[in-house]
């Protein structure tokens, strides 16, 4: 389950609110460059539960990226609150984070300790990791002589490799020949299957239409219409 009770997400113009920005408005002193400050997210209240699929569209820059984030715990909210009840995978920005010294052997370790895989699990599934990124040999040299395919196809099977309850996806796009982004295709759509729960973040309304039966349609910020994907996507197609 996925809970928002009038959530917002305030940015400074610099970015979001750090932990010490927050401890010293409870301490009654105002954040540094409070000016130019953006309100990403404004009065979002909703729930998901146990078996939907739900869609979110809208514009660039609508807050969907952040919706996600904001769900998942990265982001904390500047008012309200998000309750997130079981285990959550967060697929976006998949090539961002790695050691870029240690080897693809060694990332399949410390990537999969950061995901909330435990020791047992990481070595019982490092073969299988190893064997869907075709890199080979490859594995055992430093990331940083990867080229930028060779890194997406390493995050994303590390990343898919999980079993979680919630799936949050932000339509990624994997990276290789045809045949590799089939095989990726495959992998998602297991993991969609296999979730309790999941919410896509996607610009193609034939995706949305495909995996999800409600769809959220966010506005500058806001929630302008939550209800089931065919009639959602009709109002967005004739808004926009």
């Amino acid at each position: 389950m996925i809970l928002l009770d009038n959530l917002s997400l305030e940015f400074r113009a610099g970015g979001p609110r750090s932990l010490r920005d927050r401890i010293g408005e409870m301490l009654g002193r105002s954040p540094q460059g409070a000016g130019g400050d953006i309100l990403a997210l404004d009065g979002i209240s909703l729930r998901i539960e146990r078996g939907e699929r739900v869609g979110v569209i809208g514009l660039n820059g609508a807050g969907k990226t952040t919706l996600l984030k904001t769900m998942c715990g990265i982001y904390a909210p500047t008012q309200g609150r998000a309750v997130a009840d079981g285990e959550i995978a967060c697929l976006f920005e998949l090539a961002t984070g790695f050691e870029m010294e240690a080897s693809g052997w060694e990332n399949i370790t410390t990537r999969g300790l950061l995901l909330g895989m435990s020791p047992r699990e990481i070595r019982a599934k490092t073969q299988a990791i190893a064997d869907f990124t075709e890199l080979g040999n490859a594995l055992g040299r430093p990331v940083k002589k990867y080229s930028m395919g060779m890194v997406l196809r390493l995050a994303f099977a590390i990343s898919t490799a999980i079993d979680v309850d919630i799936l949050l996806l932000d339509e990624i796009v994997a990276a290789g020949d045809h045949r590799f982004q089939e095989k990726a295709q495959r992998r998602l759509d297991e993991m969609v299957a296999n979730a309790s729960l999941l919410v896509l973040v996607s610009h193609s309304m034939e995706t949305v239409q495909r995996f999800c039966s409600r769809t959220l349609w966010l506005e500058q910020g806001r929630l302008r219409l939550d209800g089931p994907t065919d009639e959602v996507i009709a109002a967005y197609q004739v808004s926009t």
